[in-house]
């Protein structure tokens, strides 16, 4: 597997894991949004970094779209 493929799946990974902290602290009900914004914060963070890495990776020719 290409280093780029291991890179998105980790960041991918920390997405969900990220997503997965915000609905704990959202859950757990203890008025403590600080947290849950944080990680929210992180996730959206993530998420735009993903999109930019997989942008400069297809520009850079290291992923190529499977398209029709």
């Amino acid at each position: 597997m290409a280093p780029i493929k291991i890179l998105v799946l980790i960041v991918l990974f920390a997405i969900v894991f990220s997503l997965g902290s915000a609905l704990f602290h959202l859950a757990k009900g203890t008025g403590d949004s600080k947290k849950m914004v944080k990680a929210l914060s992180v996730r959206v963070g993530l998420s735009l970094a993903l999109f930019i890495l997989l942008m400069a990776a297809w520009y850079a020719g290291l992923i190529k779209p499977n398209g029709g």
